[in-house]
């Protein structure tokens, strides 16, 4: 008989056995969700206080900017004249529009001046908007008109506080973008105190207000910070399409704001074609960015009643080339090392004829030649010989367009910046060219096992390394343009310190590397800010207790003269400097002024500026009233110049190019002078006043020169 019964040792202790292990599970699981929910708590807070950080540094930045500007000024107590006398240069030219606007009848009255102006360059109607990028004038000024304020705030005092505020921008930019890089919020900490400190080489804000890079390099981090985004692995598609936006508006917003966006946006678009050749970025992206630039600068060209500058640039040129060499040359990115280094010098020559013959085509259709004085200056600067040309010449003798100070470095130097910007810079540079070329070599294989070449190099970080880069070496031959270098190399050097990827790298290159010894991150960078805590605060103190005033009696006196005893339908003519200041507190009407970027404009400063020159009275009268000139300025400061060598003062330049005074002497030449002094002769002649009888119906001097 069969019968059934329960087995020894069988199911039953099993399941016994078995619960602990399941036990065990449970809590296993119980502890992950309790990590996970642990670290995404810690990734909020860490969110939370980074974020508080960076708009306080932000608005720390402001305060500090606009208080040194009011104490060296003492802008608050000194006349309206002397605070618009303090807008030297351009400033004071671009400042001019934003107070034409605030005195205009109405809105619609204010535009149309702005488009047709015949008051900034005499016997000739212009477009601001068409030639200037003061659309950040008008949107201001219309915001100062709308908003309830008028009361309680001075339109100078409007524009100023929004100029300042936009360093907020700029430094919370930054702070993001090292922030971004590293991982750490600690790393955009230690990027705004390095730009802090070294605020003399990181901006000029302060006693250059409107400036028109002020205005654009915000703008320019923040679309920099968002590129760093965008190249991050692992985006969603909405996010990708947010930080897209994002770039273009950015992009926008810098292009519409200073005229040399061209060029910085040209070496940005280079940077992006180095590394999309080498596959250290992907591609789609890229042509993306490439797209985005174009649109950007067209929306700009659009607004600015299709400037034909904007057109003609290198930029535009150069990006539409690219786009067109990647559909003709298809298989750039298959093939062995040898083969693939062949296709890729064939695609820069491709690209780099296509950039000159579509350029060449655009300007011929065009007719353009605004953008020549600068090619004229950089074959000059660059050695490709002398020249006569008296634009070039300009250039060249000014100091802000000559080669960067060394002791730029020194003072970078002095709170680590620079010190760390080489140690970080160099072991990244040596891995970008790892990458670069195992890349190449690997570029045969499938698709997917491209990342395993470029893993040793996030694209984010490539992107700042080859940024900085090109950057650094336009700055190391234009003074001028550092401040789109030191403001990086914050960034730059602060990831590189707070960065496990670049300590793990170091570390194992002197065989120190071990999981423990990379928090070294964290303690290098505590030290840093300490020590620049230590060294830096007592002299920032003292410079915030240190009290100025504004005083210039000569060019108050002068403006206050043209004001009380010319007609506001008078013509000034004199250097762009000075008549710019003219423009701004007085209202009349000049003949040249700084803003250089029209052929016209130049060929008539250099007629106007025959007033140096060995010229005859009779020349320099005919000169003078075929612009309808009714007062000339002469300047002490011009007269007797020692601000540069012989050969460099403006006398010698007009010599030089009228053929009066050989190359090969210029240095020779010209008088001992008196001096610096500062002064004016302010001349007036009557109308119909024939050469024969030429009198000088007022000389004013003002001159300290004995």
């Amino acid at each position: 008989m069969t019968t059934v019964r329960q087995r020894k040792g069988g199911k039953v202790p099993e399941a016994d056995e078995d619960q602990p292990s399941e036990e065990k599970n449970v809590k296993s699981e119980g502890k992950i969700l309790s990590d996970h929910t642990g670290g995404k708590l810690w990734n909020i807070l860490s969110l939370t206080v980074g974020g508080i950080v960076a708009i306080f540094l932000g608005l720390l930045t402001s305060i500090y900017v606009a208080t040194l500007h009011e104490n060296d000024l003492w802008f608050s107590n000194i006349k309206e004249v002397e605070r618009e006398i303090s807008f030297r240069t351009e400033c004071g030219l671009y400042y001019s529009y934003y107070k034409q606007m605030i005195q205009a009848a109405s809105i619609q009255q204010g535009l149309h001046g702005l488009v047709y102006d015949n008051k900034t360059e005499s016997v000739r109607t212009i477009n601001i908007l068409e030639r200037m990028n003061v659309y950040q004038e008008v949107f201001l000024s219309i915001l100062y008109r709308i908003l309830p304020i008028q009361q309680y705030l001075e339109p100078v005092y409007f524009y100023i506080y929004t100029l300042f505020g936009l360093q907020a921008v700029y430094v919370i930019a930054l702070y993001v973008t090292s922030w971004l890089l590293s991982g750490t919020w600690l790393s955009g900490l230690l990027a705004a105190c390095w730009y802090i400190t070294n605020r003399i080489d990181t901006t000029r804000v302060e006693f250059t207000i409107p400036l028109r890079e002020n205005w654009a390099l915000p703008f320019f981090a923040v679309q920099i910070a968002a590129i760093t985004y965008l190249f991050r692995s692992h985006l969603q598609p909405a996010q990708e399409r947010l930080t897209l936006l994002a770039v273009f508006v950015a992009t926008f917003l810098f292009s519409l704001t200073w005229q040399f966006n061209q060029f910085m946006m040209l070496i940005q678009a280079l940077a992006l074609f180095i590394l999309d050749c080498f596959d250290i970025l992907p591609t789609a992206k890229v042509t993306w960015l490439y797209i985005i630039q174009i649109s950007g600068l067209l929306l700009v060209c659009a607004l600015q009643f299709f400037n034909s500058m904007i057109l003609g640039s290198l930029l535009v040129s150069f990006n539409a080339s690219i786009l067109i060499a990647k559909t003709i040359q298809k298989n750039l990115k298959k093939g062995s090392l040898l083969n693939r280094l062949g296709k890729l010098i064939l695609h820069a020559l491709l690209v780099s004829s296509l950039t000159l013959l579509v350029n060449k085509f655009i300007k011929k259709i065009l007719n353009l030649e605004s953008d020549e004085h600068i090619f004229k200056f950089l074959k000059a600067k660059f050695g490709f010989g002398a020249t006569r040309d008296f634009d070039a010449s300009l250039y060249l003798c000014e100091e802000a367009f000559g080669l960067l100070p060394l002791n730029t470095f020194s003072r970078l130097s002095d709170t680590l910046l620079f010190y760390v910007y080489i140690f970080v810079l160099f072991p990244m540079t040596v891995t970008a060219v790892i990458v670069a070329l195992r890349n190449l070599s690997c570029s045969n294989q499938a698709l997917e096992k491209m990342e395993e070449c470029t893993i040793s190099l996030k694209p984010d970080a490539a992107y700042n390394l080859i940024h900085t880069v090109l950057f650094g070496c336009l700055a190391l031959s234009t003074m001028r343009m550092k401040y789109l270098w030191t403001s990086h190399m914050c960034v730059f050097a602060s990831f590189g310190l707070c960065s496990t990827e670049v300590w793990r790298l170091i570390l194992k290159c002197v065989r120190l590397y071990t999981s423990q010894r990379v928090m070294i991150k964290y303690l290098i960078p505590i030290i840093t800010l300490l020590y620049i805590l230590y060294k830096f605060w007592p002299g920032i103190m003292d410079e915030l207790l240190e009290l100025r005033e504004f005083y210039d009696p000569d060019t108050v006196e002068l403006m206050n003269w043209i004001k009380s005893n010319t007609p506001n339908t008078a013509v000034f003519a004199g250097s762009m400097q000075l008549l710019a200041g003219v423009k701004l507190c007085t209202g009349r009407t000049l003949t040249n002024h700084p803003h250089y970027e029209d052929k016209h404009l130049r060929e008539r400063t250099k007629q106007i500026y025959q007033i140096y020159a060995k010229r005859s009275p009779e020349d320099v009268y005919r000169i003078l009233r075929s612009f309808s000139t009714d007062y000339v300025i002469l300047e002490d400061s011009i007269c007797y110049e020692r601000r540069h060598s012989r050969g460099c003062r403006l006398r010698d330049l007009l010599d030089i190019a009228n053929g009066h005074v050989t190359l090969r002497y210029a240095g020779e030449a010209g008088g001992q002078g008196t001096g610096g002094t500062k002064g004016y002769i302010l001349c007036s002649w009557r109308l119909g006043v024939s050469t024969e009888d030429l009198q000088e119906v007022f000389v004013w001097l003002i001159s300290s020169a004995s």
